[in-house]
């Protein structure tokens, strides 16, 4: 039996679809790409924003307690289920790979699943309407639309994410078909 040749291609892709020697630079050195490191700076940027807003607060205490609450909530709760979600999920399309489409679909489910997730972390009060008063108080409005709103909000994102996962799905079975 003998082993068919790949068929013949280009090496190298041609000098015009080739990165700019700037760009081939700043990944050399810096080890990952421009936008990787612009990523990063944004995230410092809004880091120092966000303390410089929190020296003006004068309750220095309960930030403290607030921020260790949902980093052990986080680490001890969260996490753990999250993962052990994320895991069966790995673990049907590890025994079940002909049932599944090629493309990899489980960023498909965690992507929106982690938007929804932290929508309901930052406003769960309003959405579940524990603190309605203070609320009230503060704002002058009723929290009733929120659970509503978080509901579209989830729905929304599923959806497009399960359109964007049926055109790659699609996309990809068009370029299998032989023509």
């Amino acid at each position: 039996m003998t082993a068919t040749p790949d068929p013949p291609g280009p090496q190298h892709p041609e000098p015009s679809r080739r990165r700019p020697a700037i760009l081939r630079a700043v990944a050399r050195h810096y080890g990952a790409g421009p936008l990787h490191l612009l990523a990063l700076l944004a995230s410092f940027a809004f880091a120092g924003y966000v303390v410089d807003r929190l020296t003006t607060v004068n309750d220095h205490v309960g930030i403290a307690i607030w921020f260790l609450v949902t980093l052990v909530a986080h680490d001890l709760a969260l996490f753990p289920l999250y993962s052990l979600a994320d895991r069966s999920l790995s673990l049907r399309a590890r025994r079940h790979p002909e049932a599944l489409p090629k493309v990899p679909w489980i960023n498909y489910v965690r992507v929106p699943v982690a938007i929804s997730g932290m929508l309901l972390l930052v406003s769960f009060p309003l959405v579940f309407r524990l603190d309605v008063g203070d609320y009230r108080s503060a704002t002058g409005l009723a929290p009733n639309p929120y659970l509503g709103r978080w509901l579209l909000i989830t729905a929304g994102l599923f959806f497009a994410s399960a359109v964007v996962c049926g055109y790659r799905i699609g996309s990809r079975r068009r370029r299998q078909v032989p023509t």
